[in-house]
C-alpha cells in the first residue's frame, strides 16, 4: 500500500511538472502572442484610472452650491486666461502667436504688408455682393456680377505676384540668411493682404503708408 501511494503521488507530480512543461512550451510558440493571464480592462474603466477617483456627491445642498460656486470660479478663471492670451497674441508677443507667425521675418512681413493699401482687402465683402447679385432673376445682371468676379480674381493676381516680389526683395536685402523660401514668403504676404485690416492676427503695428519697423 505504501509503495501504492508513493507511485500515485510520484505520478501525480510527474503530470504537474509535464503540463507545466507544456504550457511553458506553447508560451514560447514563436509568431504566439502569450496570454496575460487578466482580463483587458475596459476604455472607461482604464479612463477612470487616470482621471483618478470620482468625488462623491454633495451631501447637503450647502456643499452642492458651494461645489457649484468653484466650478463657476474655475470657468471664470480659465476664460480670463483665454482672453489673455489671445490679447497677448493680438498684440504681437511671440510666446503666444502660432508657429506660422513667428520670427523677425514674419514680423517684417506683416509690417510691409500692413503699411499699404491693397484691394485684395476687399475681396470677401465684394464675394458677398456678387454673389447677391447672382441671385437676382435678372440675365443682364448676373453677367455683370460674372464680369466683376472675373476683374477681381484678375486683380487679385496682379496684385498678389507684385506684393510677393516686393516682400521678398525687402526681406533679402534686410535679412540676407533667412532660410524662408521665396513662395512660403509670398504666399503668407498674399493670405495677410486678403484679410479685413481689424481681421488680421497679429493686429497690425503700423498704418497705412508708415514706413515698416525695424526689428
Amino acid at each position: 500500500m505504501r509503495f501504492l501511494r508513493r507511485n500515485s503521488t510520484e505520478q501525480t507530480a510527474t503530470t504537474e511538472s509535464e503540463t507545466e512543461g507544456a504550457q511553458s512550451a506553447e508560451d514560447h510558440v514563436p509568431g504566439r502572442t502569450p496570454g496575460k493571464g487578466r482580463a483587458t480592462p475596459k476604455r472607461r474603466e482604464a479612463e477612470s484610472k487616470r482621471r483618478g477617483p470620482v468625488p462623491p456627491p454633495p451631501q447637503t445642498q450647502r456643499e452642492a452650491i458651494k461645489r457649484m460656486r468653484g466650478n463657476k470660479q474655475n470657468k471664470a478663471e480659465r476664460r480670463k486666461a483665454a482672453a489673455e492670451r489671445r490679447e497677448r497674441m493680438m498684440a504681437g508677443d511671440e510666446r503666444y502667436l502660432m508657429p506660422r507667425d513667428r520670427g523677425p521675418v514674419r514680423a517684417h512681413v506683416r509690417d510691409t504688408v500692413d503699411s499699404r493699401r491693397h484691394l485684395m482687402g476687399l475681396f470677401m465683402p465684394l464675394v458677398l455682393v456678387v454673389f447677391a447679385t447672382t441671385l437676382v432673376p435678372n440675365p443682364v445682371v448676373q453677367q455683370y456680377a460674372t464680369l466683376a468676379c472675373l476683374v477681381l480674381l484678375l486683380t487679385m493676381v496682379f496684385e498678389g505676384t507684385v506684393l510677393g516680389r516686393l516682400v521678398n526683395r525687402s526681406v533679402r536685402a534686410k535679412y540676407p540668411d533667412t532660410k524662408d523660401r521665396p513662395f512660403s514668403l509670398g504666399w503668407y504676404a498674399f493670405t495677410r493682404a486678403m484679410q479685413i485690416r481689424k481681421l488680421r492676427v497679429p493686429r497690425p503695428r503700423v498704418s497705412p503708408k508708415q514706413p515698416a519697423k525695424v526689428g
